[in-house]
């Protein structure tokens, strides 16, 4: 292939890819915008092995396959509730090639003019540190996700000075390998980066870790458009970009639905209570399937929230079922959806989009707070911090002043909950505990099973 068809291809993959994220805006187009980007990553792939940039050799066209079949076979095998960890693995992949082609380009000696020299000096640096933060981070933020390590925040004592003190180290470092102190320099600068990068995800909690996996996608676009200046390549630099600032975006979106500041988040300040947690009185009231039942048939007005217990529980087909057996029934029927609700951004849409529950009855919180006072029956399934009252009555709780969806304010709650636990971030819920809300414990899939072998 001539460097001009290559050139050619590099731009409608570019063109593919900027549709592919223009059409994610909406769930309407998302199914074609996904075709976009694999149509538009199948042609940057081809093109680059196929320019006369590169030599095709048995080595790289086993590696070619083997990377095939395992991309398949793990797509092909993790379920839905597996997503977050797996795109958090995913993101740790770039950084560390981010970072071995940084090492590489570092010992492959090349004749540049002085200034050139610079430029070539900074990305090489910039790109292995964004990489090695990038790939540890991640790593560590799979181990929250899928529950190897602890989801509270990590938090040691005078953290932010640790960091800053470790930036600094980096920065003097910088200045050493532009001067020509030796690769050592380079290599002690990724050891200090693979600190920061666990550790800044570590002093994390739970709750913000829809924010954690957006904002490591972020890093890794950032590492890939590094990396596209160190290889030249055109169309890496465009697509990392892309990745890197709608990953930035996003994370700034989701604090702003969280009513928390972006740097606060990435650098562990939420998570941490100010002083004791309110005291909750009451106590937690239990439910059967026939009460529910004969609560949803004399319901006019129903709303669904859903939550990462349905994602577990494998349960959006029997939420779909009992969905359309309501409307049916000449119900009105709404699903509420919270920005930071499951473990990545939109995990509840694409599960609920699965089960083929209609689009135009799906409505994010701020379109459906407001009407939960008229609202007669809402079913929590599998929901505890985006339904948790304390972020407005508790100044003390960690989640204060985030945004919620306040379904204590309609006529009656009944909450699909496998126990008396807390969620993922262990704070306490007082909705849980208040006088119109009923608990209707058990699998969440098995107990809306149970509701449809008596709704019909």
């Amino acid at each position: 292939m001539s460097l001009g068809l290559q050139t050619a291809a590099y731009i409608a993959a570019a063109v593919l890819f900027i549709l592919s994220l223009g059409g994610l805006s909406n769930q309407e187009s998302a199914k074609r915008a996904v075709w976009f980007g694999i149509v538009g990553m199948a042609i940057a792939i081809f093109a680059t092995i196929l320019g006369p940039q590169v030599k095709i050799g048995p080595l790289l066209i086993i590696i070619l396959i083997i990377g095939a079949v395992i991309g398949t076979t793990v797509a092909k095998r993790v379920e839905m509730t597996g997503m977050p960890q797996l795109v958090a693995a995913l993101h740790c992949f770039v950084g560390l090639a981010a970072v071995f082609i940084g090492i590489n380009s570092d010992l492959t000696v090349v004749d540049l003019a002085p200034a050139e020299a610079v430029i070539h000096e900074v990305e090489v640096f910039l790109g292995v540190f964004i990489g090695a933060i990038t790939f540890t981070g991640s790593i560590v933020a799979y181990g929250k996700l899928a529950g190897k390590l602890d989801g509270k925040a990590l938090i040691l004592p005078g953290r932010h000075m640790l960091n800053l003190a470790m930036v600094a180290v980096t920065f003097i470092l910088l200045m050493m390998y532009m001067n020509h102190a030796g690769s050592w320099t380079l290599y002690l600068m990724t050891l200090i980066a693979f600190v920061i990068g666990a550790h800044l995800v570590l002093a994390i909690g739970g709750a913000d870790m829809p924010v954690v996996v957006s904002m490591l996608n972020s890093y890794s676009g950032w590492a890939a458009a590094a990396t596209g200046f160190l290889l030249g390549n055109d169309l890496l630099i465009v697509t990392g970009a892309l990745v890197g600032s709608s990953g930035a975006i996003l994370s700034y979106i989701m604090c702003k639905a969280m009513n928390r500041q972006f740097l606060s988040v990435i650098l562990g300040g939420f998570g941490t209570a100010s002083g004791p947690a309110m005291e909750i009185e009451g106590e937690q009231i239990a439910i059967d399937a026939d009460g529910v039942v004969t609560a949803l048939n004399d319901a006019e007005d129903i709303i669904i929230v859903p939550g990462y217990g349905m994602a577990v529980a494998q349960a959006q087909q029997s939420v779909s079922e009992l969905t359309r057996r309501l409307k049916a029934k000449g119900k009105k029927v709404r699903f509420a959806i919270h920005p930071v609700a499951g473990r990545l951004p939109g995990h509840m849409n694409v599960l609920l989009a699965e089960a083929k529950v209609p689009y135009d009855i799906v409505f994010e919180m701020d379109e459906v707070n407001d009407d939960f006072p008229e609202v007669d029956v809402v079913i929590v399934i599998g929901s505890n911090d985006i339904v948790n009252p304390a972020a407005q009555e508790d100044p003390n709780s960690p989640i204060a002043g985030m945004p919620v969806l306040e379904v204590w304010k309609a006529k009656q709650v009944f909450v699909s909950k496998r126990g008396q636990g807390t969620g993922y971030s262990g704070i306490e819920n007082p909705l849980f505990f208040k006088e119109n809300t009923r608990m209707f414990y058990g699998d969440a899939k098995a107990s809306l099973d149970q509701l449809l072998q008596q709704i019909s």
